[in-house]
C-alpha cells in the first residue's frame, strides 16, 4: 500500500508539472479569413510542430471576413491578422502602435482574355475592366499610376470600372463580361489556368514607377507591445513562418496534403497556385524602408485619406526588421 500511495503522488506530482509546463507555453491567437490562402501557411506550422518547435502554440481562428480580423484583433480577441503595411502605417499615424512582420510579396496585375487583341494597358481605353477589392485596391492604384507615366493616359477616366468581391470578378472575367481583370493573386492564378493571360503585373508596373516590387505588400501584424515586452515569442514566430516557407518553396509533398483545403478545381489551377505562393515569398533581409516609403507616398497622392489616413509619410516602427 505505502508503494502503490507513493507512485500514485509521484504520477500526480507528474502531471502536474507536465500540466504547468503546458500552461507557460505562449499561445499566439491568429484571427484570418476562413478561406484565406494564408491558412496554407499556418496549417503547415501546426502540422509540423513548427509553433511548439519554436517555443508557442499557434492557435487559428477563422473569421468571415478582414473587418472581423481587425475587429478581433484590436478587441483583444486575437494577437496576430494578416493585413498590408499601408493599413499598419495608418494605423501607427493614428497613435495604435502596431507593427508589420512580412508574409508575402505575391502581388496581382492586369489580365485578359487569351485571344485578346491587347498588348498594353493602351489598348485597354474604351474596355471594362472588372477590379476586386474597390477603387482604393492598391494594384489598381499602381497601374493607373503606370498608365499615366507610360502613355498618359487616364486608366480611370478611359476605361469602364466594374468593382465586386473576387470570386465575382473570376466570374464576370470568365463568361468574358469584362475585357480586363485585376484580382487577388490566388484568383488570377485560376484565371491565367483556365486561359487568360497577363497584359502587364504589379511588379512590372511598380518597377517602371521607381518602385521596388521585391517590397511585401502582405504580412503578420502584431501589437508592438508583443515585440517591446515578448521579443522571443515573436521571434518564435518568425522563425516558424520562415520555416514553414522553407517547406512549401520545395516539399510537394507538403503541397499534396494541402490539397484539399486549397479549392483547386484541376492540375493546373493546383500548380498555378503553388507557383503563384513561391513566386511570393520574399526575402529573409530587411525591408527597404525607402522604398517604402516612396510607395506610401504614390498611395497617398491616389489613394488620399481615404486611403492611407494622416499616414502621409512613413511612421517610424512600421516593419519589424532582422534582429530587432
Amino acid at each position: 500500500m505505502t508503494f502503490s500511495r507513493a507512485m500514485a503522488t509521484a504520477c500526480a506530482a507528474l502531471i502536474l508539472g507536465a500540466g504547468a509546463a503546458l500552461a507557460e507555453t505562449p499561445v499566439i491567437r491568429a484571427a484570418v479569413l476562413e478561406t484565406g490562402t494564408v491558412n496554407w501557411e499556418l496549417d503547415t506550422i501546426k502540422h509540423y510542430g513548427l509553433d511548439a518547435a519554436n517555443g508557442y502554440t499557434l492557435d487559428v481562428q477563422g473569421v468571415a471576413g478582414n473587418p472581423a480580423a481587425q475587429v478581433a484583433f484590436q478587441g483583444g480577441e486575437a494577437d496576430v491578422i494578416v493585413s498590408d503595411w499601408l493599413w499598419v502605417a495608418r494605423q501607427r499615424a493614428d497613435g495604435h502602435d502596431y507593427v508589420f512582420v512580412p508574409y508575402s510579396k505575391a502581388v496581382g496585375g492586369m489580365l485578359v482574355p487569351g485571344d485578346s487583341e491587347a498588348k498594353t494597358l493602351a489598348d485597354m481605353k474604351g474596355k471594362k475592366i472588372g477590379i476586386a477589392g474597390g477603387p482604393l485596391d492598391k494594384s489598381w492604384l499602381i497601374l493607373r499610376a503606370y498608365a499615366q507615366k507610360e502613355y498618359g493616359m487616364d486608366l480611370q477616366a478611359e476605361t469602364e470600372q466594374v468593382f465586386g468581391a473576387p470570386p465575382l470578378i473570376f466570374k464576370t472575367a470568365m463568361d468574358g463580361e469584362t475585357q480586363g481583370a485585376i484580382n487577388f493573386w490566388h484568383f488570377m492564378a485560376k484565371m491565367e489556368a483556365a486561359g487568360m493571360r497577363q497584359l502587364v503585373s504589379v511588379s512590372e508596373a511598380a518597377l517602371a514607377l521607381g518602385l521596388d516590387p521585391e517590397t511585401p505588400l502582405l504580412g503578420y501584424v502584431f501589437k508592438g507591445e508583443m515585440l517591446r515586452d515578448h521579443p522571443e515569442v515573436l521571434a518564435g514566430f518568425t522563425a516558424s513562418s520562415r520555416a514553414a516557407k522553407e517547406k512549401l518553396a520545395g516539399d510537394e509533398e507538403a503541397w499534396a496534403r494541402l490539397r484539399d483545403r486549397m479549392n483547386a478545381k484541376n492540375d493546373a489551377q493546383f500548380n498555378a497556385l503553388v507557383a503563384g505562393y513561391r513566386a511570393g515569398i520574399p526575402g529573409d533581409g530587411a525591408v527597404n524602408e525607402e522604398a517604402a516609403a516612396k510607395m506610401l507616398a504614390l498611395m497617398a497622392d491616389l489613394g488620399g485619406e481615404e486611403l492611407i489616413g494622416k499616414a502621409t509619410t512613413l511612421p517610424e516602427g512600421v516593419f519589424v526588421q532582422p534582429g530587432s
